[in-house]
């Protein structure tokens, strides 16, 4: 789509559904100049915000405005030319709004870029096509099909320092689908590019002719975004109980909180967790207005056709509903850098519950590059992606990550002084 499209959609005000972007890849494989060239092709860019990349360029001895730096914001990224820190970019198109996650590409920032991807719908993991796919590569294709990202795209990125070939691109792209496959993941669409000079991120290259799929713009706007809601069972975490017990609102009592999961509606038969208590859905109020109908991930307010003894934690949940337990079997990625060490007794926060655990075992660590395990290590440091094995003081409702990642997902805080030490995803890894 030209650019001057785009433009005049958005001007239209058409924008349609969010999608969020993790990018990812090695040291110096461009993920940061690709963020800028997309930003700035796609006219998503403020003068202002133009100028100052040029400046600081200028200040650093370039010729050309170096997009890298509309990411890298750091004084440290910019000063070594690396990106350190997690950036969020928020842009749109005419079809679809866009928040964007640049990822560091260091082993040493590997939680960073779990901490970026855990959220995202598509991840794109940069190449250089001089050297392929290496280390960090599998990494990141690994990190991504453990975080259950939905859709992966392989960036062959710096076509133009081999000539646009198109059989270094069939190569690349062939050893990284079959890589992908291993991990379970189901489907990689490749495209070849340069960030630097602009080929196939928002327009179709001249030089690579050969190529007739999508731009990497294109693919992100026509991307599948989501599920079918309908599919999904309901899963709403209860954060606040609302009770004014004013004249107006004397007898109101609503549950409020955000719909992980599922589409809810007034007369459906629901569960609440962990008392097991079945009631029924009396009305359901979204921004102060009553509707028949709730859908994830809607805020909304439920009131019920009993009174019953429900606080912030509690699960009200409909279709197959989790069973309450205390055990916790988990795959993990360790943020802190104070290790996490077998019978360590932490708090474990789980959508709007915290309760209380220890780390009962730690089975296995894996090696993220080659996938292989090493047996109960005893502990896990910063960046490691283990296995653990957590005992809750009460139950929790959890579902398996794969089926849900809201619900599947918890952290684990130091209790003395609250900082985040692990995120935790339930179930197996891959």
């Amino acid at each position: 789509m030209p650019i001057e499209q785009h433009q005049r959609a958005a001007r239209a005000g058409s924008r349609s559904a969010l999608l969020r972007i993790a990018t990812a890849g090695s040291v110096d494989d461009g993920k940061s100049t690709l963020v800028g060239r997309l930003l700035h092709d796609s006219r998503s860019l403020l003068s202002d915000q133009l100028q100052a990349v040029a400046d600081a360029s200028r200040r650093t001895g370039r010729a050309a405005p170096d997009l890298a730096l509309l990411t890298d914001g750091l004084r440290a990224e910019r000063e070594q030319g690396i990106t350190i820190d997690v950036a969020y970019r928020y842009f749109s198109t005419a079809r679809r709004r866009f928040i964007l996650a640049d990822t560091p590409g260091h082993v040493q920032y590997t939680r960073n870029m779990v901490t970026g991807a855990s959220t995202a719908e598509l991840a794109v993991v940069l190449v250089d096509a001089r050297n392929g796919v290496v280390q960090q590569t599998r990494r990141h294709a690994a990190i991504a099909a453990l975080l259950r990202v939905p859709h992966l795209v392989l960036a062959v990125n710096k076509m133009d320092l081999v000539d646009c070939a198109e059989p270094v691109f069939a190569a690349i792209a062939a050893e990284f689908s079959g890589y992908a496959a291993s991990l379970g993941i189901p489907e990689v669409t490749a495209v070849p590019l340069s960030a630097l000079e602009g080929d196939n991120v928002v327009e179709p290259s001249a030089r690579m002719d050969w190529y007739g799929g999508p731009t990497l713009l294109e693919h992100l706007e026509s991307v599948p975004v989501g599920g079918d809601p309908a599919s999904d069972p309901v899963r709403l975490p209860v954060q606040y109980v609302i009770r004014p017990q004013s004249g107006e609102h004397r007898d109101y009592r609503g549950y409020a909180g955000q719909l992980a999961s599922g589409v809810l509606r007034t007369g459906d038969r629901v569960t609440v967790l962990p008392s097991g208590w079945i009631t029924a859905v009396a009305g359901i109020d979204v921004l102060g207005q009553e509707t028949g109908i709730a859908h994830a991930p809607q805020s909304v307010t439920v009131r019920l056709a009993h009174e019953l003894d429900i606080s912030r934690g509690d699960l009200i949940a409909a279709g197959t509903t989790p069973r309450p337990s205390r055990e916790v079997a988990a795959t993990v990625s360790h943020l802190n850098e104070r290790p996490l060490r077998v019978g360590e007794r932490v708090l474990l926060k789980h959508t709007t519950r915290t309760v209380r655990a220890v780390v009962q075992d730690i089975p296995y660590l894996i090696d993220i590059d080659t996938l292989a395990r090493a047996d109960h290590p005893g502990l896990l440091r910063v960046n490691d992606i283990g296995r653990v094995v957590l005992r809750t003081a009460e139950p929790l409702m959890l579902d398996p990550y794969a089926v849900n990642r809201r619900t599947g997902s918890f952290l684990l805080i130091d209790p003395a002084d609250g900082t985040t030490l692990t995120a935790g995803m339930v179930g197996e890894p891959f």
